[in-house]
């Protein structure tokens, strides 16, 4: 008595290796660690640790009256200054007209042009003290350069930091989207270049450690730009939206990535197909209810299903059994809940015919 299976047509993807999945690391495209870039007391802390900020949310406040009181000092300077250059262009024009009556040496008249370039010069050094006070008080408020998640704050308000500390204040990590890195098999590349050459974007899957849990889904963006000798396999980069942030930086994932999908292949169980160590074959039921050997050649498998050639959709073949079974063989079909329709048929038709 057996079990029995029935060839499907249908669609099934393929994958490098087949079942084989590659241990990838989440990446996030963009980590920042926010560091001050003038010395003071740090007086506010403005965000929660884990929370989410966007680019341009205030982070942290250095106190800034040492910076205004340099502001406001390069200012007077250069008003100062500046009334200064105002006056000698006054002279100029003065000099300018004793000169033309030639009342005044054109020496005279040379260094009072000399001293408004000089007052000029003195002008722009002051406009650039000035310039750079701002952005030394613009820097003692501290935005979030990029969009993401922060992490544990590093320093605590009233602690006096410098520019040239080595730790940050925090770091920023980029979640969405976000990257994992797995590694093929070089002898993969030229089907997988193929596909990219030819336009298409292939799928990528990232599961849990056991492999049971999809986690997400992505798509592949980027391949690097060489082998590694060691392992003989190459680095690619698929790209995730992480909308749910199922995917969190530096995760361990299991990466599946979709070459192609075979189209209209027959496809039988993964568990019907068996080996007499030349070839693969399976027992295919007769309408006599026996089974004789039918050899296949086995394609792509996704792990519960294989394409195969050398029989047709809807044929049935046997499921169990196989130590008893030989070619030529009588059977008895098992009637079970996974029985093929096929078999149910003509299990029902039998019940009409002999009623009990």
């Amino acid at each position: 008595m057996i079990s029995t299976a029935t060839a499907q047509k249908g669609d099934i993807p393929i994958y490098p290796k087949g079942l084989e999945m590659s241990i990838g690391t989440v990446t996030s495209l963009n980590t920042v660690s926010v560091k001050s870039r003038v010395d003071g007391q740090l007086m506010k802390v403005n965000y929660q640790e884990g929370q989410l900020v966007h680019e341009g949310d205030a982070l942290v406040e250095i106190d800034p009256a040492p910076y205004r009181a340099a502001l406001v000092q390069a200012e007077g300077q250069l008003a100062r200054d500046r009334a200064l250059l105002e006056n000698a262009l006054l002279d100029l024009d003065r000099y300018k007209e004793a000169f033309a009556k030639n009342a005044i040496p054109k020496q005279q008249l040379d260094t009072q042009v000399a001293t408004v370039h000089q007052y000029e010069g003195t002008v722009k050094l002051d406009q650039g003290q000035v310039d750079n006070a701002n952005v030394q008080l613009a820097y003692c408020r501290i935005t979030a350069p990029i969009s993401g998640r922060v992490g544990l704050r590093l320093v605590d308000a009233g602690n006096i930091v410098h520019a040239s500390d080595a730790n940050p204040l925090v770091v920023i990590t980029e979640l969405q989207p976000i990257t994992v890195i797995f590694n093929v098999a070089e002898d993969d590349l030229p089907q997988i270049q193929q596909q990219l050459r030819a336009g298409k974007k292939l799928a990528v899957d990232a599961f849990d450690r056991a492999q049971q849990k999809k986690l997400a889904t992505g798509t592949l963006e980027t391949l690097d730009n060489q082998i590694d000798i060691t392992s003989g396999t190459i680095k690619l980069r698929a790209l995730f939206a992480n909308d749910d942030n199922a995917l969190f930086p530096n995760q361990f994932v299991n990466a599946r990535l979709l070459v192609d999908t075979l189209h209209d292949a027959t496809l039988v169980p993964n568990t019907v197909i068996q080996h007499n160590g030349q070839a693969a074959f399976v027992y295919l039921l007769k309408p006599d209810q026996t089974v004789a050997m039918q050899p296949i050649t086995a394609g792509t498998t996704d792990g519960n299903v294989t394409a195969v050639e050398g029989i047709q959709p809807g044929e049935v073949v046997a499921a169990d059994n196989f130590n008893r079974l030989t070619d030529g063989a009588k059977v008895r079909v098992r009637s079970t809940a996974n029985e093929t329709v096929q078999v149910e048929s003509q299990k029902k038709g039998q019940r009409k015919k002999n009623p009990q």
